[in-house]
């Protein structure tokens, strides 16, 4: 069965197979694809049907090898590693304690909607501990967003996945900035992607 956004899924082939001519180390870090059977365990754990594009997103890759230093391969989605299931409940299992801290402490106004949501679905996270997520609630669903710990309030990307990939694709392919964010891509000993920052 196939899930998600027309064109998702070929758009995620053209990323990949764009990683595998260019950039083997962070292709070989890719996992196959997770059985249905996960995508049920996800909804159980979140408490909530899940996104067709995280859905699609799964069936083709459960993540990647998940990094232990910053020299070491899968950080490709803008220096983000790609989660698989049991990486997804973690990382949420800490948004929804970051809300129910917040409601204890009277701070709700603060942090739920802009630094943690208990409908916020992790998509990839960087070795800092940062997130892009996509959102669930119901007039955000299916926005790609980014989470800085250090920020006050987190960003929107994207407003679909397909736009998401779109974007790097293009990136890649032309050597050019990412559109909603200052970072070009650049490989790093022939072998995994970089994303620094664009300084004028």
């Amino acid at each position: 069965m196939t899930y998600g956004t027309p064109g998702l899924v070929d758009l995620w082939r053209r990323f990949t197979d764009w990683l595998g001519a260019h950039a083997p180390a962070d292709h070989a870090s890719l996992r196959p694809g997770c059985a249905e059977g996960g995508l049920g365990r996800l909804a159980d754990g979140l408490g909530f049907a899940v996104h067709d594009d995280v859905r699609a997103t799964l069936g083709l890759h459960d993540g990647v090898v998940m990094r232990r230093a910053s020299t070491e391969p899968g950080a490709f989605l803008l220096g983000y590693s790609l989660l698989g299931v049991d990486g997804i409940l973690e990382a949420h299992r800490d948004l929804v304690a970051m809300v129910a801290d917040a409601r204890e402490e009277g701070e709700e106004d603060l942090v739920v909607g802009r630094t943690a949501d208990v409908r916020w679905v992790p998509l990839a996270r960087n070795i800092s501990g940062d997130l892009l997520f996509v959102d669930h609630r119901p007039h955000h669903a299916g926005e790609i967003g980014e989470i800085s710990f250090g920020d006050p309030g987190y960003r929107m990307l994207w407003p679909r996945m397909d736009l998401m990939l779109a974007d790097l694709c293009e990136a890649l392919e032309k050597g050019t900035p990412v559109t909603c964010v200052p970072r070009i891509p650049r490989l790093f000993e022939g072998r995994m992607l970089e994303w620094p920052v664009r300084t004028r």
